[in-house]
């Protein structure tokens, strides 16, 4: 099996955190869609081993050798400076996410891992992109995909993902919640060989409502969406107030919490476990987990930035991978 690892930002952290991945030993093939160049330099100014070689979509597969990378050559239009965005590689940026989508989509690749990439100088190129959850749900044509990020112990979906605050109300629907809960039900039960999961459903508001004095939605939304679903496929507890939600005696027997906001479930666990959680996209076609942090363009060919959230999401690809049918 392929598991193909994008580079990200070239400017940023991405290409490091790949190199000092690549020096473990993984049970199967490693490859990258990028500039050779970009990863020997940063390999040279890390102090790393790294032997690149240039390979096709349709390459033999291989075992992974500590040290060593496959690289589908898309070679950069615009010069790299470490820590610096260039505008210019932007659509760069985004073809290595298309050609890694096509080739998951046509069974060159069983997984996709992806380094962080800047949304911001994405946009300021003329691409609309608000992330790579969106990207990858519009070229699979997936009407509806479901943002998780997981630790080790805590489990968080999204109902919705990049969207302002002040949106976030209205987009909250009926069906939002149900083909959410479809989603997040399926994949753990499917990729993650959970029999039958145990949900911790949010409120939207303050202490959920309060039954209806701070807002109706838990009364019209979200209690008769999840009074709606097949109660033999999981558990589904709440809505519950965010606030109490997170604590031990709630999160002991759960297999994972929907969130219906960013920033209502994330802050929680990231601050349990920044740097070893992963992202995961539930509803694709195909497996793709991400790392849970930024460019961190600050920290780039330093040789101080941690590759341990990239390691936990290529490990949990090749675990999903191997379970997939």
């Amino acid at each position: 099996m392929r598991v193909l690892v994008t580079q990200g930002e070239p400017a940023g952290i991405g290409p490091d955190i790949l190199i000092a991945a690549c020096q473990r030993q993984w049970p199967w093939q490693l490859i990258t869609i990028g500039d050779s160049a970009l990863l020997a330099r940063r390999a040279k100014n890390l102090g790393l081993p790294l032997k690149l070689k240039s390979v096709e979509r349709d390459t033999l597969h291989s075992t992974h050798v500590p040290g060593t990378l496959e690289v589908i050559e898309l070679p950069l239009p615009s010069p790299v400076v470490d820590g610096k965005l260039e505008v210019g590689n932007a659509g760069w940026v985004l073809e290595t996410l298309k050609q890694a989508a096509l080739g998951c989509l046509s069974g060159d690749f069983q997984a996709l891992v992806t380094a962080p990439v800047h949304k911001g100088i994405i946009n300021d190129a003329g691409h609309s992109f608000t992330g790579h959850t969106e990207f990858f749900a519009e070229i699979s044509h997936t009407p509806r995909v479901v943002m998780m990020l997981a630790t080790p112990k805590l489990r968080v979906a999204l109902a919705t993902t990049h969207l302002p605050l002040r949106d976030v109300a209205d987009a909250i629907s009926r069906e939002l919640i149900t083909q959410t809960l479809d989603i997040l039900v399926k994949d753990l039960r499917d990729k993650f060989g959970i029999p039958h999961p145990r949900i911790l459903v949010a409120g939207l508001n303050p202490h959920a409502g309060e039954g209806g004095h701070l807002g109706r939605e838990e009364l019209d939304v979200i209690i008769p969406a999840m009074q709606s679903f097949d109660s033999t496929q999981a558990t589904l507890i709440g809505p519950l107030p965010a606030d109490t939600l997170f604590v031990p005696e709630f999160l002991e027997d759960a297999d994972a919490v929907l969130a219906m906001y960013h920033d209502q479930g994330l802050p929680v666990l990231k601050s349990q476990g920044f740097g070893e959680a992963i992202n995961i996209t539930l509803g694709l076609p195909f497996i793709r987990t991400s790392v849970d942090h930024g460019t961190a363009l600050d920290l780039a060919a330093t040789g101080r930035a941690r590759s341990s959230s990239l390691e936990a999401a290529i490990a949990l690809a090749f675990t999903l991978a191997a379970r997939k049918p």
